[in-house]
């Protein structure tokens, strides 16, 4: 086999059984890829010489002693720390790291944003993070940061890794590439990208403007949640998850590394791509997600589940049963339970939530809650259907329905989550959502029988 030129100019590993496009299947495996013949050593991790003249090293996304352990050994032209040289540190203004409690805004109440506009001004995937909410803190590892990204200019000689955490993507509009030290991901709306933590990568714009959804997780890494009396099959399914297979740069260049440590920016030139991995083995990597794949469940007689049911990944807390982060996926299905009320109930919750709209109308919110928007309802506040929603759900005839054409997700944690002065003064606050409830009516006469 020989190795193939990707378009990102990187040098990946040929085609071959198991890999569809320069992807292999599964979540939380045990990969392996080499992107040159032979460059993998079999039957162990480190030889006394590797083939190439490369570098054995590896890259530990837990402890040693967790179980099971998540690490993945790399084979590089150099190993990472000629990768880093002295560290300056530098101000990336809009991206923000908890804790982050501003005095000047409160963060208690319901809110929604319009979808934040693109400027005229070129932004990189460090430069065009806005940071909308933060909660927990980075220096002890608990909690998220939820961000919209705008970008327009891909990263050029210019590298990016988070010490503090891995990133969920959720795309909205065009089309980036994320080139990591394993392998090159494509990413569009309606798909995810899960980058771990420690990970160098450049982003290139492949159709711009782009903008989406991050959310930043602090804890422990998103995994399948636990699926419980519904089985072995629907949700996420592991087969549906794509991670790249190998590939690398060998180009010297000055180059300039960005790297989050314990919510700081700092800068450090060399004189190289640090994207050398030419092959791997193990299982901390980045994924890939289509959305479309998943499976939705849900009652098919009366009343529904609580949206847990929709849950795609979760981060696991201490506390069994309360994620540190869940993200859960709202798209199409088929409404069909008997004397039941179908769109979200009315509650107040421990956790907070943080919806984003990929395209559609959610069905709870008809008006309003537009693709590319988001809203946020804080831990033990109450939400719910605005009147609309309400008055047609409650009259509906109670057919089978396909709610049809929505794609919404929701990031939700079990922190309160706290608005940064980007989210409070400068992004498109819609100042009359609190208003959507106002014109709920009182149908209570003392009388029984339905009203």
């Amino acid at each position: 086999m020989t190795s193939q030129e990707h378009p990102s100019g990187m040098i990946r590993a040929p085609h071959h059984a198991g890999t569809l496009e320069g992807y292999m299947p599964g979540f939380g495996n045990d990969f392996e890829t080499e992107a040159l013949p032979g460059a993998l050593p079999q039957g162990q991790n480190s030889p006394q010489k590797c083939n190439y003249g490369l570098y054995a090293e590896q890259l530990s996304g837990t402890a040693f002693t967790a179980n099971p352990p998540e690490r993945t050994w790399c084979y590089r032209i150099r190993p990472s720390v000629k990768h880093t040289s002295r560290f300056t540190k530098i101000d990336v203004p809009y991206w923000k790291s908890a804790p982050n409690v501003d005095p000047d805004v409160i963060s208690l109440g319901q809110y929604r944003w319009d979808p934040v506009p693109h400027g005229d001004e070129g932004l990189t995937w460090v430069t065009g993070i806005r940071t909308m909410t933060t909660a927990g803190d980075v220096n002890t590892q608990v909690g998220m940061a939820a961000h919209i990204y705008l970008v327009t200019e891909s990263m050029v000689d210019e590298y990016f890794f988070s010490a503090d955490s891995e990133l969920l993507v959720v795309p909205q509009e065009g089309r980036l590439r994320f080139c990591t030290e394993l392998g090159v991901i494509d990413l569009e709306p309606k798909e995810i990208a899960i980058i771990p933590r420690g990970m160098v990568y450049r982003v290139e714009v492949l159709e711009g403007p782009c903008r989406g959804f991050v959310c930043e997780n602090y804890g422990q890494k998103f995994e399948l949640p636990a699926r419980g009396p519904i089985g072995a099959n629907c949700l996420a399914n592991p087969r549906d998850f794509k991670c790249p297979v190998a590939a690398f740069e060998d180009r010297d260049a000055k180059s300039r590394v960005v790297v989050k440590w314990c919510g700081q920016f700092h800068e450090t030139w060399i004189d190289h791509s640090p994207l050398d991995v030419v092959a791997w083995h193990g299982n901390y990597c980045a994924y890939k997600y289509d959305l479309r794949t998943y499976s939705p469940v849900g009652a098919i007689l009366f009343d529904h589940p609580d949206p847990s049911i929709f849950t795609v990944l979760t981060a696991p807390s201490g506390q069994p049963g309360t994620a540190n982060i869940d993200f859960v996926l709202f798209r199409e299905r088929w409404m069909v339970a008997e004397n039941t009320f179908r769109p979200p109930w009315y509650h107040k919750n421990l956790m907070s939530e943080l919806m984003g709209n990929i395209y559609g109308q959610y069905d709870a919110k008809p008006q309003g809650f537009v693709p590319g928007g988001v809203s946020l309802h804080n831990m033990m506040l109450p939400h719910g259907p605005d009147r609309d929603a309400f008055e047609g759900a409650s009259n509906a005839e109670l057919a089978p329905h396909l709610l049809d054409n929505t794609m919404s997700f929701m990031f939700e944690t079990r922190f309160p989550q706290h608005l940064t002065e980007f989210a409070a003064k400068e992004a498109p606050l819609q100042d009359d959502y609190i208003d959507c409830w106002t014109s709920l009516e009182k149908k209570f006469d003392g009388t029984p029988g339905e009203k």
